[in-house]
């Protein structure tokens, strides 16, 4: 099993931070090289996640169409989600997003993933040669996107908020 720790500090709100990284939306933008798709088959295949909500994922990794669906299985807004793989190519993964409002205006979003490779004799092995780097690359990318739309304008294309709850965002 191998475990990832990915911290970006992003200078938007907390709220908007949190919210754009449960966005469905988002979520493909940032997985856009990959062709990933929000299938039907899940509960959900646009908006934002929400507690006990899956949604079915279909990439194409390594050459290879892989469908996963996860569960959100812990939300505390807007402070931590925890997403949970039900069903997909992995033993097990798990990722857990945390947000924490800095002094300065900023957020800083802490992700850690521990995940298991699916083969028990070469999981170990392929965890070590290319999983890991394989994944860190994935979530860095996730995270550039989340900051780039959060820093900008662009967050009121994937949220939308009352009026008032809006302008404090707009900060």
């Amino acid at each position: 099993m191998i475990r990832l720790q990915e911290t970006t500090v992003i200078d938007a709100p907390i709220q908007r931070c949190f919210d754009l990284a449960r966005s469905v939306e988002v979520h493909l933008i940032a997985n856009v090289h990959s062709g990933e798709q929000a299938l039907a088959v899940g509960e959900i295949t646009s908006g934002l996640v929400g507690l006990g909500q899956k949604v079915t994922w279909r990439a194409k990794h390594f050459g290879i169409w892989h469908n996963l669906t996860s569960e959100t299985t812990a939300l505390e807004p807007p402070s931590h989600f925890q997403v949970t793989m039900i069903q997909g190519i992995f033993r097990s993964m798990q990722a857990d997003h945390l947000f924490r409002a800095l002094l300065s205006g900023a957020t800083e979003m802490k992700d850690i993933f521990a995940i298991a490779a699916p083969l028990p004799l070469l999981g170990p092995l392929a965890e070590v040669l290319f999983l890991r780097r394989y994944m860190l690359a994935l979530v860095r990318e996730r995270n550039a996107v989340i900051k780039e739309i959060a820093e900008s304008s662009e967050w009121q294309h994937y949220l939308s908020y009352p009026e008032a709850l809006r302008e404090d965002l707009s900060q």
